[in-house]
């Protein structure tokens, strides 16, 4: 056989299914990846209660308690170890590891552990030198950080700011995005870049989240917590930030207005509740952030409770936004769902108990960003209360309550 003959007849084709077979692969890798976070991620992080005292029985302890207590199946998948889980130092070889006292048997049965639970696990590392407790962090070692969490297993990662001096944000994340992507495992890539660089305006193909602002406090609920050399905010001024950046919202690119402090500080139950509603209203990720041992029963209906769950995880993917205030200073905040149907809050962050009249036949709800609109002026639909789960009459008839100081109305407007 003349060795043209035989290039045509053999080696070629064998080339050929070689590259069809790698863009195969590579598609699929790809198409996986497409699919993280389709609904904002839900799960626990151990930070706002256990900061760096974390361990192996910890987690083990509260995977199981997500289970038993019915968490997981309300959708709280993904169990985060927050910082603080590696020694003080790299090995010889340059790796991150855990550290042998809190983490006797290592990281990876750990995870395996609570993969064997139903749920996913997530970690935490650092873009600077350091992480923000002083451990190591991944600046110079991302692709060998991305290799080891790919073997560990892991689902998620959590990726800080601090130590960054020097590096700019939107070149640091994408050098781990594709650090991640080149490791093959599809992980939820959280940025924790405090919104400094404005990430919604270049993060939608980076990462599936994105912080926009501080830390987020329970030591108040309405209020900015002068720290030193930063700031923490409380659920309503995060709030406050958020709500313009509701137009870079969707499937697979969420806001992020931090974890959840229900069940935290000294929130009352009216607190909790309107915290949970805004941040289901805004689409965000749902990261409890609380001592599942020590929950009451109150907190655990308000972190379960199906019907507000359903507002934050709605497949549309759209983030809530203020409409107006009432006569009585009390928020609409409005948000389009699937099947025609809207979700309406009316947040009373006043310290007096608000009187409430809200005639629906007057107004129109309106969406221009995702051109969606509900005209209630000539056209008459169900609402319902959400957290009590019953009807509340119809939208020809003005609605007339009152709403307790620092609680909420959640409404839905049910499509004929």
């Amino acid at each position: 056989m003349h060795q043209n003959s035989w290039y045509n007849s053999v080696l070629l084709p064998a080339i050929l299914l070689l590259l069809l077979f790698g863009i195969l692969i590579n598609t699929v890798k790809a198409q996986k990846f497409k699919e993280l976070a389709l609904t904002p991620p839900m799960g626990w992080n151990s930070w706002n209660t256990f900061q760096t005292h974390i361990s192996e029985d910890l987690i083990k302890k509260t995977a199981d308690k997500l289970v038993s207590s019915g968490m997981r199946d309300a959708g709280y998948t993904y169990l985060v170890l927050d910082d603080g889980w590696m020694s003080m130092q790299r090995d010889s070889l340059g790796y991150l590891v855990p550290d042998p006292v809190k983490f006797p048997h290592g990281i990876k049965a750990v995870i395996d552990y609570v993969h064997s639970k139903g749920l996913k696990f997530g970690l935490y590392n650092c873009a600077g030198t350091l992480t923000c407790a002083g451990y190591p962090g991944t600046r110079g070692h991302e692709y060998q950080d991305a290799r080891r969490y790919a073997e560990w297993g892991i689902d998620y990662l959590k990726f800080d700011w601090c130590s960054s001096d020097g590096l700019n944000a939107q070149e640091a994340y994408t050098t781990m995005s594709k650090a991640i992507k080149k490791a093959g495992r599809p992980i939820v890539f959280s940025l924790c870049e405090w919104g400094s660089s404005q990430p919604w305006n270049w993060a939608t193909n980076v990462g599936q989240l994105w912080r926009t602002t501080g830390d987020i406090t329970a030591e108040c609920w309405d209020c900015i917590v002068d720290k030193g050399s930063y700031s923490q905010y409380s659920p309503m001024t995060i709030m406050d930030k958020q709500e313009a950046l509701y137009p870079f919202a969707g499937p697979g690119h969420w806001n992020d207005p931090d974890m959840l402090e229900v069940g935290n500080g000294h929130f009352t139950e009216g607190e909790n509740r309107a915290h949970f509603s805004m941040w289901a209203m805004m689409a965000a990720p749902l990261m409890a952030g609380n001592d599942l041992s020590r929950m009451t029963p109150t907190t655990l209906a308000i972190l379960t409770n199906k019907n507000v769950i359903a507002i934050d995880q709605d497949s549309l993917g759209i983030q809530g936004h203020r409409k107006e205030w009432t006569a009585d200073s009390v928020e609409v905040w409005i948000k389009p769902l699937k099947n025609n149907q809207w979700a309406v809050a009316f947040l009373n962050r006043g310290s007096k108990t608000a009187q409430l009249q809200y005639t629906w036949s007057e107004k129109v709800l309106r969406d221009s960003v995702h051109h969606l609109q509900l005209d209630l002026r000539n056209s008459h639909y169900q609402i319902r209360d959400v957290w009590q789960d019953k009807p509340l009459g119809s939208t020809n008839q003005p609605l007339k309550t009152v709403i307790p100081a620092h609680d909420i109305l959640l409404i839905k407007i049910l499509a004929p």
